[in-house]
């Protein structure tokens, strides 16, 4: 137990048409202070995405989250939300909007190895 550090997550999800409030989730966010670690998977479906809305720029979506990637990343294109601190940069990632990209409350757990626990959280609310 003594290994195992904090974490918070949220998974983010499509909205295709807001007014409607129906979602799928596509991905998740997962933020870990003890370790520094702050990490995003992701995958667009294309064909639920179909289902929800036909009309859709699927290439728009995955430029939206290539961004959020590159936050979580803090890379030198991510703007000056991505030259936060690690912290801060999941608080506004998480925070709530009512876009096309959303993401869940936060949620929070212990691990041993944020990065093995990104994967599992994806595996089961997206894949």
């Amino acid at each position: 137990m003594q290994d195992k550090v904090t974490y918070e997550y949220a998974i983010i999800r499509v909205v295709p048409k807001v007014e409607r409030e129906e979602f799928f989730n596509v991905g998740v966010l997962l933020f870990s202070k003890r370790k520094n670690y702050l990490g995003v998977k992701y995958k667009i479906d294309k064909k639920k995405l179909e289902a929800f809305s036909e009309d859709l720029d699927i290439q728009m979506l995955k430029d939206h989250l290539e961004a959020w990637q590159n936050i979580c990343e803090g890379t030198a294109d991510s703007g000056t939300i991505g030259q936060l601190e690690v912290s801060d940069r999941f608080r506004w990632l998480a925070a709530c909007r009512s876009t096309i990209i959303q993401s869940s409350k936060t949620h929070s757990g212990l691990c041993m190895d944020p990065e093995q626990e990104l994967e599992y959280l994806f595996e089961t609310f997206v894949l």
